[in-house]
């Protein structure tokens, strides 16, 4: 299962829970890792944190990898109670960072940041029945999500769920253009601290200063063998 792949690659981190930072005319409220009940920024943790901000401005600061997707539909919710929320995606909303995002009132993306937007993951045992349930499951997921995006961006249902079967990772200018956004803010993106390799299409982000990491390195051999064979 990719989202336990996910978690698994990234175990080493440095867990990164809401932050809370006051301001004069406005809160703001950080959603800085995978977006998980039990290994990372929590349902339960955000909406209560939200609810005790009630009639408050709230500026929702996202770089998450994604994660649960009923624990970000929870969050997604609270957030659309709330009301006076503003989105700003500082680095990356992926998966299921990217509904929460949405439910905001405004979402505003950071010049380098990006979004992705995929099909639902799941984990499943059993026999057939079992797995055409699954499977069903995940097609109803999918349709919460297609219809998420297709109010945020009035796109054509069938383009939306071609970008998901493709698992689609979109620039800042990109997701403006497609309408997931309202505009392109400047400043400095938040740092990519996340091992990606989860996703299909996740772009390779190599920071010159850092060692090749295993996975990267595993790439260039594979390429370098292919090139020899040619």
């Amino acid at each position: 299962m990719q989202l336990l792949k996910l978690l698994r690659d990234n175990a080493t981190r440095q867990v990164s829970n809401i932050r809370i930072e006051n301001k004069d005319d406005a809160v703001d409220v950080y959603i800085y890792d995978v977006i998980d009940d039990y290994f990372g920024v929590s349902a339960s943790d955000f909406n209560k944190e939200l609810s005790a901000l009630k009639g408050k401005q709230v500026n929702l600061r996202i770089n998450s990898p994604g994660g649960d997707v009923f624990s970000g539909r929870a969050m997604a919710t609270a957030i659309s109670n709330h009301g006076n929320v503003t989105a700003y995606i500082d680095g990356l909303a992926a998966s299921a960072a990217t509904y929460v995002a949405l439910a905001a009132k405004e979402v505003h993306i950071a010049d380098g940041a990006m979004f992705m937007i995929h099909n639902a993951w799941s984990l499943a045992y059993g026999n057939k029945t079992d797995m055409r349930n699954t499977a069903d499951l995940l097609e109803k997921i999918d349709g919460t999500i297609v219809n998420d995006y297709k109010k945020k961006t009035n796109l054509e249902e069938s383009e939306i769920v071609a970008m998901m079967d493709a698992e689609t990772w979109l620039t800042a200018q990109e997701a403006l253009d497609k309408g997931f956004v309202d505009s392109v803010f400047n400043g400095t993106k938040a740092e990519n601290k996340w091992d990606l390799s989860a996703y299909n299409n996740a772009p390779v982000i190599e920071d010159p200063k850092e060692p090749i990491t295993n996975h990267l390195r595993e790439a260039c051999e594979r390429k370098l063998r292919l090139l020899k064979s040619a």
